[in-house]
C-alpha cells in the first residue's frame, strides 16, 4: 500500500522533520453533532471553540499522535433553549467537565489517503474508547497564502468521522426520543508549527 502518495512526496520535498506539529486553524475547524430526533429528523449541534495538536509524519503514520478538545459550553445547536438544557447536568454538565477530549493510543494507514485513529475520549468525567475514520484531503502549501499571510506554510486538511453512543457516557436523558447514538464529523485545516 502506497501511504499518503503525495504526502509522503511533500515529507522529503519540503524537508518535514520526524513528528511534526500541526495545529487546527479555529476559523476552518467545524466539529458537528448529529442525532435522530423521535424518528422524524436529523439535528446538529457545533461546538465552536477548538483546541489540540497533531504529531505526524507522512513517513511513519503508525507514529502519528493526536490531542483534541472542544470547549463544552461552545455547544451551539441554534435554539438557545435546547443549548441551556446541553450545558446543562442533564448533558454535558459543562460546570464541572468544561472539555470533551480525544487523545490517540494508535493510529493505522487504511487507504491511500485514509487512516484510522484509536484512542480515548472523555466527557462528562467518562473515558471511553472511541475510533474515529479520518480522510486526508490535502497537504502542502496553501493557496490562499497568496493572499493573506495568514495562510503561508504548510497545511493539512482532514476530515474525521465516528459514532459514539451518549449512554455510555453518562448522558441519557430523553433516550430513545433523542437518539443514543450520535454521529461525530470534524472538518479541520491544520497548519504546521501553528502561529507562533
Amino acid at each position: 500500500m502506497k501511504s499518503l502518495l503525495f504526502a509522503a512526496a511533500l515529507s522529503t520535498t519540503a524537508g518535514f522533520a520526524v513528528a511534526d506539529t500541526w495545529y487546527p486553524d479555529p476559523t476552518h475547524t467545524d466539529v458537528v453533532v448529529t442525532w435522530n430526533h423521535a424518528g422524524f429528523s436529523l439535528q446538529t449541534a457545533k461546538f465552536h471553540e477548538v483546541k489540540g495538536t497533531l504529531e505526524f509524519d507522512a513517513g511513519n503514520i503508525a507514529d502519528a499522535k493526536a490531542d483534541f478538545s472542544v470547549v463544552a459550553a461552545s455547544v451551539d445547536s441554534g435554539v438557545e433553549a435546547l443549548d441551556a438544557e446541553l450545558i446543562g447536568p442533564g448533558f454535558l454538565d459543562t460546570a464541572n467537565h468544561p472539555d470533551i477530549r480525544f487523545v490517540s493510543t494508535s493510529v493505522e494507514q487504511t487507504g491511500d489517503m485514509t487512516v484510522k485513529a484509536t484512542g480515548e475520549m472523555t466527557m462528562k468525567g467518562v473515558t471511553k474508547p472511541v475510533v474515529f475514520d479520518i480522510t486526508v484531503h490535502n497537504m502542502g502549501p496553501h493557496p490562499v497564502g497568496g493572499f493573506f499571510d495568514y495562510y503561508k506554510g504548510e497545511w493539512l486538511g482532514m476530515t474525521a468521522t465516528t459514532t459514539i453512543k451518549r449512554s455510555e457516557f453518562g448522558i441519557d436523558a430523553f433516550i430513545p426520543v433523542g437518539s443514543d447514538e450520535l454521529e461525530i464529523v470534524i472538518n479541520s485545516e491544520m497548519r504546521l508549527g501553528g502561529w507562533n
